[in-house]
């Protein structure tokens, strides 16, 4: 983990939110200070099911004292939740109450990572930066795992671009939950996202905007004075790495410009099955270890037989991570 450091350079301190009405709105006041207890999820949403961004926002930094994080790639989502936090924040006289996170793919549009530091600079907030397991650059990596390893292998490339660094972050910085910038306005998966869920590795998520619009955002976005991504308006709407973005056709989703190659993918990696994604990886890893030590013995062929695993193997395996916990 690094902040903001090559080839994002880390920033001091800047002007603070110079907001607007809509954006300085009183945060929610919370009647109890109790610490949410995720069997009481239901009730929760219930009591959120009318709540503004910023007061589904407060409601977290009150009940989620310890681990509330924000993961971002600077999306106009992930940006409004900043400036309503920035506000939150100043009214209660604390520095930046939630810290930042960003996955560094090292495949991001410049104007991401120039992005980046503008945030981090008008906000008065460090950007914590996770990259890839034993790379820094985008040379290191392709020596590493592959050249276009997102065409060769995407579910791999997902993994190490973004769902490995995500579970690093977490068991680093204790992480017990994050504001996401999802909304049901960008559909498939995201269809019926409510202010607050728990997945299946006890990780807490808190999707604020969930219940605004592309339009609404953008209107926040503009009438708060963020900045926001240039590419936004060159026609771009949902921006992730340059090989896999595009602008979205007249009359298409926001979204419809992300993984354009694959129609049926909705999601990076983030928002999935963590154990499974884990487990495919290291079951990869595994038959590749075994390929090549049958090479390096000189065997003419390398049959599926000599790189399965046996069901011990994958016994012991299923092992290896049905005992992780978030931030062990």
């Amino acid at each position: 983990m690094s902040a903001l450091a090559s080839p994002v350079a880390a920033t001091g301190a800047g002007a603070t939110l110079a907001a607007s009405s809509s954006a300085d709105a009183q945060p929610f006041a919370s009647t109890s200070s109790a610490v949410f207890d995720p069997s009481q999820l239901d009730a929760v949403n219930a009591q959120l099911a009318d709540a503004s961004p910023q007061e589904i926002l407060a409601w977290a930094i009150d009940h989620i004292p310890e681990g509330l994080t924000q993961t971002t790639a600077f999306g106009l989502t992930g940006l409004a939740a900043i400036a309503m936090i920035s506000v939150i924040s100043r009214k209660r006289k604390q520095p930046h109450l939630v810290p930042l996170v960003f996955y560094d793919t090292l495949y991001h549009f410049q104007e991401t990572l120039d992005l980046a530091k503008r945030v981090e600079k008008k906000y008065n907030v460090e950007v914590k930066v996770y990259r890839p397991p034993g790379v820094e650059t985008t040379a290191e990596f392709e020596a590493k795992y592959g050249e276009r390893l997102w065409e060769t292998d995407e579910d791999t490339y997902d993994y190490l671009v973004k769902v490995e660094p995500a579970r690093r972050s977490y068991a680093e910085l204790g992480v017990k939950a994050v504001i996401t910038g999802r909304r049901r306005s960008q559909g498939a998966d995201r269809a019926a996202l409510q202010p607050v869920e728990v997945d299946s590795t006890g990780l807490i998520k808190i999707n604020p905007l969930c219940r605004w619009g592309f339009d609404e955002v953008k209107d926040f976005i503009d009438m708060a004075g963020v900045p926001y991504n240039p590419l936004l308006d060159q026609g771009y709407k949902s921006i992730g790495d340059w090989h896999s973005t595009n602008k979205p056709k007249e009359g298409e989703s926001e979204r419809a410009g992300r993984w354009a190659s694959n129609k049926t993918k909705t999601e990076c990696g983030l928002h999935k099955d963590y154990f499974a994604m884990k487990r495919a990886f290291e079951k990869k890893q595994m038959e590749q270890a075994r390929a090549a030590a049958d090479k390096a013995r000189g065997d003419e062929e390398v049959g599926e037989s000599s790189v399965d695993l046996s069901k011990d193997e994958a016994k012991d395996l299923g092992a290896s991570f049905s005992d992780l916990k978030l931030g062990a």
